[in-house]
Parts: C-alpha cells; structure tokens; sequence
C-alpha cells in the first residue's frame, strides 16, 4: 500500500479541511463509539495541554475510547489494514535502525522492509512527526498498518528490549522484599497502594475488557497465582502475574472493592465502579477463603452494552408471542429457570422493560440489583440485617404495585407470599433454579407449595441456557451426515435440501470462532391439562411430555434449529443441554 498522503507536509492549505485527528473523531461519534461530551471534555484538556500529543491518542489515554475501538475506526475510515498480535512478525526488519527510545515514546514499530518502503505498525496516525522523522531516517517511504497501542509496545520489547511483556514489566517492581510479610496489615495497604500494584490489577482487568470477559478469576494457589477470564460462558487462562505477588495484588483488589482487607477468614462481597477502555463498567467483586490465600473473582457487567431487546437475547418470532400472551396478562407468576450464568435476570429485565410504562408500578427485590432500570423501584436484599427475599416482599405488597419481581425463590416462604401477591392481584415475575421448565413445577412442588395454589396462579414458566454464538462472517458451512440427520431428525426443523451445519471458523482475531452468546430455551404455558397432571402429582418426564403435546419444542429442539440458522454449532448445544 502506497504512504498515506496525511504524513507528508502540507504545503497549501487554502480549503479548510478537517484534520486527521477530526475525522477520527466525527468517525467514532457517528458510529457511537464516542459520546459527543467526552469528545468536548477530551477537546478541552487537549487545548489545555497541547504538547501532550494528538487529541485522538488523548481519547485514548483518558478511557473515553479503547484502545480496541479505536484501532477498528482508524482502519475503517483510512482503509488501512488492522493487525493482531498474532499476525505480527517474528523478528524486526533487519535495516531499519532506530532508536528504541523514539519507538516506545511514539508508540510505533517497524515491522517490515523493501527497497524503496518501510511498514510501521502504528496506534495514532494523526501524530505526523514520528512517521516523518521514520522517513527521513531511513530515507524510504512509510507504510502504515494499525495496532492496538498495548500491543505495539509489547512488541517493541519483544524486538528490542528483554521479551518482557506489559504484565513482566510491571512485575519487575515487585520485589521479593516488598511481598515479604503477609500478616502486616499496614505494610499490605501500602504495598496494594504502589504504582506497580496499581498498573497490574489495572492492566488485569483492562484485558478482560478488551477480549470481552464477563468475570475475572484470581486463584491463589501453591507456587502460583492463576487468573482466567470467562468469555462467551468458558473459562481460559491468561498471563498471569507470580506468586510473590499474590497478597498484593488480592489486597490492592479488595480496596478497590471497598472490602476489609484485615478479614481472610470469612467471605467477603463488593463492588467496584470503574472506568476502562472508555466504558462505565460496574465490577461485583466476591472473595472466599482457600486453602493457600483468597480467591476472588469480578463479575464485569458493562451497562452500556446490555440491551434489552427479545430478539437479540434469542427469541424467535415464532417463540415470542406465546412468551408474551403470557406476560401481558394482569396477574400471576411467570417463572424463568436455568443454572446460575444461563441469562435468567436479563431476560427478566428485558421482560420489566417491556412493562414498564407510566400508569404501571413495578417494584423489584434483588440480590445484587443488576443493573437499574428508569421508573422501576429496586430494593437491594441485605440479609445481614434481615431484610432477605420473604422480609421485602411483605412490605412491598403493602406499596401499591402492580408487578412485582423476586430475584429468586430460594424458600417455601418466599413461594407462598409470591403466590398470594398473584392470587389478589398482582403478576409476579421470579426465578428458579431447574433444569428444564416441566422441572420448575416439580421444584415448587417438593418446597411444599400446595398443588392447587400452584394450578391457580403459575402461568407459564421459561427455561434456558446460553450457547455460544458463531462468528457468522468466518463460520464453515458443511454438509451434514446422513447419520446425524437421522440421530437428530434434522429435517424436522428445515426444509433446506441438502442439510447444512456450521462450524467456528478460526481467524487470527477470533481464534475461537464464536463471538458472544444467544439463547436457546423452552416456554411451558399452564394448560388445564397440564393442571389435572400437577393435580394427580404426575413426574417430570409426563408434564413434559404433554407441554411437547401442546406444541412446546424443547432447549435441545431450539438448539438444533439455531445450529441449522449458522447461529451456533450442535457441539456447543450439546455442551450446555448434555443431551447425546
């Protein structure tokens, strides 16, 4: 690719055209990946400070676009090519001499030559000195490709300093002198208050956001501290810093969290409000005692990227109806069930969301409050002080409301008040953990909820699981076998000839294939022959068995379709329903 026309000097500039650094940044506006009042803050400090670099590099350093972001909007806009880490080079170019200092200060590296251009890998390509000088050292044309700044400067240490990365540098300054005491209180809390602490627990939780983490595991363990990041529902391990640095890092985390860092020998729960990466990010912070330290893990819940729309949470336009002429009617319990992480919560806000309007009251009781919701009253639990699930509800009752929402039916207390909220009027949303939606009724039943209170007010209950969705442009369709077809009876579900499957297909940027999740559940509405079984005690398998009867298609059924559709792979379906 030809040197990018910008980096050479300006001679005439009779039009007024915008800079570089504008274009950027109208980009990121107009595609919604910058506010219009960061852009305004970030304009502000950077006539406050001009010498501090381009305003573009400044959005960046401040948090108000990632690094990921922006590297995705410069490529787009100056169709210049994006790389990753693992398309990088092995070694630098062997004739292009330079000053590492220049390198690292600048954020650039060289990472390709011939006779008459150099390619430099860049993060700010609205900086023009760097690329001029470049030129004017090797008395060649620059090429410009993009990367990601962390990772052009882990790069820069790869070809020229000790092969350290972000992480080993900053652990450099942890010194076996500064871990020497754990049971010091006071030497903790200024240990966890240093700079090196800081920028690694930081750094920690910046890489979770970026590869698209929803928790971070910190384990201590023997001669090692382990971290893992949760995407799409799997855990995978990461760099991780070593285990001299184990207290420090836990103890600079549970002050972030606003925990006692004195108390390891009970559980401890917190929350950290953070800015990374140019995202609000809201991180629940859990820790429990182990046997060779704490081991704590951060939820990451990002409010500006959740969204509350049925169909992007996986409900199909056939599903949805059913789903909701059982919401809109004016009383009663609708019940969503699933393992912990299967999308239970969400899926209920997205149902509040859609009630929420202004001659409605909605009151909540919640433990945590998720995430908060304009015009609905959310009452946090505490049971510390006693005011759990079945204390909430007695009050909330007396509040007038409409709908009401219980985070979870843990007891046979909390059942009973939910189901005389529904029997004088109100419509109660809750969930439970179940395997599947015939399981919810069993479930209220061996609480010791009477069978007939239990006819009279459950509408519907929903079961789901989240699956990993396939990163559709790079997804391998296939022909399936004749053999699967029969195994699945795929043909139930597509009239498509021949039947096609997909597989993840790998790329350098999404080495798994899959890119974030969808829903795959099964809806079981209340019939009055479903209500004379429940009546008879019928099990499990027979309440299932006459919801199928009325038309309800199952997880694996629902499954299977989506992995018709390209959204998922029936490997992953049969990962989270364990169904062969």
């Amino acid at each position: 690719m030809a040197a990018v026309a910008p980096f050479e000097p300006a001679v005439t500039e009779a039009v007024a055209e915008p800079s570089l650094d504008e274009r950027i940044c109208q980009f990121l506006v107009a595609r919604g990946r910058l506010k219009e009042t960061d852009l305004a803050r970030g304009r502000r400090l950077h006539e406050e400070d001009p010498a501090s670099g381009s305003l573009v590099s400044l959005l960046t350093r401040l948090g108000l676009v990632s690094e990921r972001e922006m590297a995705d909007a410069v490529s787009e806009l100056l169709e210049l090519p994006l790389l990753s880490a693992k398309e990088f080079p092995e070694a630098p170019p062997a004739n292009v001499q330079t000053s590492v200092r220049f390198l690292k200060h600048h954020h650039i590296c060289p990472i390709g030559e011939t006779d008459d251009e150099v390619t430099v890998l860049v993060a700010d390509p609205a900086d023009r000195f760097p690329m001029q000088a470049l030129e004017l050292a090797t008395a060649r044309k620059v090429k410009l490709t993009i990367g990601l700044r962390s990772e052009i400067d882990d790069l820069i240490e790869r070809y020229y300093g000790s092969g350290r990365s972000a992480m080993g540098t900053i652990v450099e300054n942890l010194t076996d002198e500064n871990n020497r005491s754990e049971d010091d209180i006071e030497h903790l809390r200024d240990l966890a208050s240093e700079a090196p602490v800081i920028r690694l627990v930081n750094l920690i939780i910046q890489r979770a956001v970026e590869q698209r983490a929803s928790d971070i595991h910190v384990e201590p363990f023997e001669n090692r501290l382990k971290v893992r990041y949760r995407i799409d529902g799997v855990l995978h391990e990461v760099e991780s810093p070593p285990a001299a640095s184990t207290a420090a890092v836990i103890s600079r985390i549970k002050i972030m969290a606003k925990l006692n860092i004195a108390e390891r020998r009970l559980p401890q729960d917190g929350r950290i409000m953070i800015r990374v990466q140019g995202k609000e990010l809201d991180l629940r912070v859990s820790t429990v005692p182990t046997a060779y330290g704490e081991s704590v893990v951060m939820r990451i819940l990002d409010r500006e990227a959740i969204v509350f729309d049925f169909h992007k949470l996986g409900f199909t336009d056939e599903f949805l109806p059913k789903f909701m002429n059982v919401l809109d009617l004016p009383h009663g319990i609708m019940l969503v069930t699933g393992p912990t992480g299967s999308g239970k919560t969400t899926t209920l806000y997205t149902a509040l969301s859609k009630l929420n309007t202004a001659d409605v009251k909605i009151i909540t009781v919640e433990d945590p409050v998720e995430y908060q919701i304009e015009g609905i009253n959310q009452i946090q639990a505490k049971p510390q002080i006693g005011l759990d699930f079945s204390h909430a509800l007695r009050s909330i009752v007396r509040q007038d409301p409409d709908i009401i929402m219980i985070g979870e039916m843990r007891d046979l207390e909390t059942a009973r008040i939910a189901i005389q909220s529904a029997l004088t009027g109100h419509l109660v949303l809750s969930t439970l953990h179940t395997n599947n939606a015939a399981g919810g009724i069993t479930r209220m039943l061996d609480m010791g909820v009477e069978d007939y209170l239990l006819t009279s007010t459950v509408n519907g209950i929903l079961a789901q699981r989240l699956v990993r969705r396939l990163d559709l442009p790079n997804a391998q369709p296939f022909e399936a076998m004749p053999e699967v077809i029969r195994e699945y009876q795929l043909d139930r579900f597509t009239d498509e000839r021949p039947i096609r499957l997909y597989k993840p297909g790998s790329t350098a940027a999404n080495p798994t294939g899959y890119f974030g999740r969808t829903t795959i559940m099964e809806f079981l509405v209340m019939s009055d022959a479903i209500r004379r079984q429940i009546m008879q005690h019928a099990g499990m398998g027979d309440i299932e068995q006459q919801a199928r009867a009325e038309g309800m298609r199952t997880m694996f059924e629902d499954g299977l379709a989506k992995s018709l559709q390209g959204q998922t792979t029936i490997e992953e379906v049969l990962r989270v329903t364990q169904e062969s």
